[in-house]
C-alpha cells in the first residue's frame, strides 16, 4: 500500500484508503497524517510511537509525543528530553534538546537546555559555533535567526550571515525575495538585505507570481509587485 493514499480521519484519530477504514483492530487516541518513507506518529494508552502502512509498530519503545518523519528522522519526546529517532526507532545522536524542530533540507533547528537556539546536521552535530535567542526552519539554503538584541537576519548552511543586515522581522525567502519590517514597516527585500522598493506596510505576503497582498497604512488591502507597483483591490 501506498502511504500517499492513507488519509488521516483526524476527528476519530482513524485511518482510511479508498472509503476503507484501516487498521480496525488498533484503537489510537491521538494521530498524525503519514509522511515519506511511510510512516505515522499514533498513540495508545501507553503513549506515542510510529506505524508502518499495514498499522504495525515500527518499535516497541513509546514516548511522550512523536511526530512525523522529515529526512528520514523523527521528533521525539521522552522524560529524557527531546531528540530525533530513524526509521528503525534508534536515537540518531546522543544529545537531549529542551525542544528540536523538524529536519528541513537536511537541517534541523534546535533550542538546549540553556534555551539556546541552533542548527544540527542529519548526524546531531552542530553546524555552526554560535548560538541565538531564536533560529527558524531552512528553506531555499538560508534560515531567520534572532539575536540577543531581538533583530532578524538569514544566515547559510554554515552560519555565515548572508547579507550582514539584521530586520525587526524578518521572513524566509521566497521566489527571490523575502518579508522584512523596519521601524516603517513591512516590505520586501533582496539577497542582498536591500529594499526593491520604497514602501512600507503594516502587513505584506511573499509574492505569487510576481504580486503580494498587502495591507497600507491606511488600512486599506493592496496587492504590490516585485517593481513596487501598487494595485487597489
Amino acid at each position: 500500500m501506498n502511504y500517499r493514499d492513507i488519509q488521516l480521519n483526524e476527528f476519530t484519530n482513524t485511518f482510511s484508503s479508498g472509503g476503507h477504514d484501516l487498521f480496525k483492530d488498533k484503537k489510537f487516541v491521538a494521530a498524525l497524517k503519514f509522511h515519506a518513507p511511510g510512516f505515522a506518529p499514533v498513540a495508545d494508552s501507553e503513549g506515542w510511537y510510529h506505524i508502518d502502512v499495514f498499522g504495525q509498530a515500527l518499535y516497541s519503545e513509546h514516548y511522550q509525543r512523536a511526530f512525523g518523519f522529515y529526512d528520514n528522522r523523527a521528533a521525539v519526546i521522552s522524560d529524557e528530553g527531546t531528540f530525533h529517532i530513524d526509521e528503525m526507532g534508534k536515537a540518531v545522536y546522543s544529545e537531549r534538546f529542551e525542544w528540536c524542530g523538524n529536519y528541513q533540507e537536511e537541517i534541523c533547528t534546535v533550542r538546549n537546555k540553556n534555551g539556546n537556539y541552533y542548527h544540527i546536521d542529519l548526524t546531531g552535530q552542530p553546524c555552526y559555533p554560535d548560538k541565538y535567542k531564536y533560529a527558524g526552519d531552512f528553506k531555499y539554503g538560508f534560515a531567520c535567526v534572532m539575536n540577543a538584541d531581538n533583530r532578524f537576519t538569514h544566515i547559510d548552511k554554515n552560519g555565515k550571515l548572508l547579507h550582514q543586515k539584521w530586520f525587526l522581522d524578518l521572513g524566509v525567502f521566497h521566489k527571490g525575495y523575502a518579508t522584512a519590517r523596519d521601524e516603517a514597516g513591512w516590505f520586501h527585500i533582496n539577497f542582498l538585505g536591500e529594499e526593491i522598493y520604497s514602501h512600507r506596510f503594516t502587513q505584506v505576503e511573499p509574492f505569487y507570481n510576481g504580486w503580494a497582498f498587502a495591507e497600507d497604512t491606511c488600512g486599506e488591502r493592496i496587492t504590490v509587485s516585485e517593481m513596487g507597483m501598487i494595485r487597489e483591490l
